[in-house]
């Protein structure tokens, strides 16, 4: 199973970044008065999931986190990150994670289990979804602006929407899980 998983996972991922470049061209061929509110709500939806699972599911069959250097996952301003979790109400998104998908026991072993070695295997899962995240909310970002310079304003203002609540905050999120991690690594030293 696990070689079927490094073999068909990356290969979803190229799927999903053809689909993402085949989009991008078809409004890069196209007008914005071409399409109505609706189409836009769709094709941003559409290219946010396709690009987040560029990332998403190549980090499922491979440590893709380590793309990044160790110095990156460092924490290097904590009081920064918690004012910024608590401006954006990070809280409330994290709680409907765990509403809608996290609340399951069965779901939370994935991340941490309650043992010592959980701990490391929550870090590495944190760092996994971080670069996940990462990845697809720069390359978000720059298709972003690659829209917006033909005129698609309304599909940029509806990509970013997703992009901010479906990247950015679970990068906030990990981070901070991970600074939490930190203090409790003190106490198991």
């Amino acid at each position: 199973m696990n070689i079927i998983k490094k073999i068909l996972f990356p290969a979803l991922s190229v799927f999903l970044l053809y689909r993402s470049i085949d989009l991008v061209n078809v409004l890069m061929a196209s007008a914005p008065s071409d399409f109505n509110v609706g189409d836009f709500m769709l094709i941003s939806f559409l290219l946010c999931l396709f690009i987040t699972g560029i990332f998403a599911i190549t980090g499922f069959a491979y440590p893709t986190h380590k793309i990044l250097t160790s110095k990156y996952y460092e924490l290097k301003n904590p009081d920064q990150l918690i004012r910024t979790y608590r401006f954006l109400n990070v809280d409330i998104f994290k709680k409907g994670l765990m509403a809608v998908f996290w609340g399951t026991k069965k779901n939370r072993k994935k991340y941490f289990d309650g043992t010592r070695d959980g701990i490391e295997n929550f870090i590495y899962q944190s760092k996994q979804s971080e670069f996940g995240h990462l990845g697809a909310f720069v390359l978000i970002l720059i298709s972003s602006f690659v829209l917006l310079a033909q005129g698609y304003f309304i599909l940029v203002a509806s990509m970013t929407f997703i992009n901010i609540i479906g990247n950015l905050y679970p990068i906030i999120l990990q981070r901070y899980h991970r600074l939490r991690i930190e203090k409790l690594s003190k106490y198991f030293a």
